[in-house]
């Protein structure tokens, strides 16, 4: 956006103007990016925007948005300017130490609360207990316990820093007393052995990129997002180690429910049936691809 002193702002020429030289400097979804950045500058939503089109921009509240603008023209994320990422219909705090959710996953956690409020249904007594692994911003865990309140659930990741946002995420939606929050690695051999038998469902949405796609990932992937949650050797690995374990954590009859790579579903679902896996099922997402696997475990 070019610097004009004189120029007296008002919301609808900003913006206009801002998504105009995103387009022009080649930046990914130039307007939503200006409605983004701009509906936080104000600390209000997008609609209101354009309901308040003719107000007028300050100086002091120019000088704020065109920093941003220079971080995302600099290829930052939108929501990591913000610190802010809906998911679901709510809104989760983000930041470079955790992944940015994507549309996507919130058909895992639509999948995987359909599971178990069927479970529910069959069993309504006694305790439901879920475990996600690699949690990161923590917005599997705190959605499902928001959709379904009869759920207790544990969330680990390997890094600390991400499981300190998870737990701010909890507090910020009201959930912190029913999820507990704990630093593990999915390749530790003794994982299994630490969570023996607790668990109705495990949930993930692990690292699915093989380090040759990772190297072709948009640029501002891989500059400011955490490799460590989007990499896995082979691509494959992160299912590997979740199916191994997944069987001495679960209960008799428990589930195991993974987003996958589009392409990902017939080596997910092989290693689910090595493991004793029954009734697994494939559901696609809204593009038509292959983006979950769940199976329940045999007795």
């Amino acid at each position: 956006m070019t610097r004009d002193s004189q120029r007296e702002w008002c919301v609808v020429d900003l913006l206009k103007t801002t998504a105009e030289y995103f387009a022009s400097k080649e930046v990914d979804e130039p307007r939503l990016g200006a409605e983004m950045l701009l509906s936080h500058l104000f600390g209000e939503t997008r609609l209101w925007l354009y309901l308040n089109h003719n107000r007028p921009v300050s100086g002091h509240e120019l000088e704020a948005f065109r920093e941003s603008c220079r971080q995302r023209l600099d290829g930052r994320p939108v929501q990591y300017i913000t610190g802010e990422q809906y998911f679901y219909g709510r809104p989760f705090t983000v930041d470079e130490r955790v992944l940015i959710p994507r549309p996507e996953t919130e058909l895992l956690v639509e999948h995987a609360a359909g599971l178990l409020s069927a479970g529910r249904d069959s069993h309504p007594e006694g305790e439901c207990r879920v475990l996600d692994i690699g949690t990161g911003s923590g917005c599997i865990a705190v959605t499902l316990a928001a959709l379904l309140p009869f759920l207790t659930l544990s969330a680990i990741d390997r890094s600390s820093q991400a499981l300190d946002v998870a737990r701010a995420n909890a507090a910020r939606h009201g959930m912190l007393s029913r999820m507990d929050f704990l630093e593990a690695d999915l390749f530790d051999p003794d994982l299994a052995s630490r969570f023996s038998g607790l668990f109705d469902m495990i949930v993930s949405n692990p690292p699915y990129i093989c380090e040759t796609e990772w190297e072709v990932l948009q640029p501002e992937v891989r500059r400011f997002e955490p490799k460590e949650a989007l990499v896995t050797p082979g691509g494959i690995a992160s299912y590997q180690a979740i199916c191994r374990a997944a069987p001495a954590m679960l209960k008799p009859e428990g589930l195991l429910c993974l987003e996958i790579h589009a392409d990902g579903a017939s080596k997910v679902c092989a290693l689910m049936e090595s493991e004793k896996f029954r009734e697994i099922s494939v559901a696609k997402d809204y593009a038509g691809f292959d983006r979950i696997v769940s199976g329940r475990m045999g007795v």
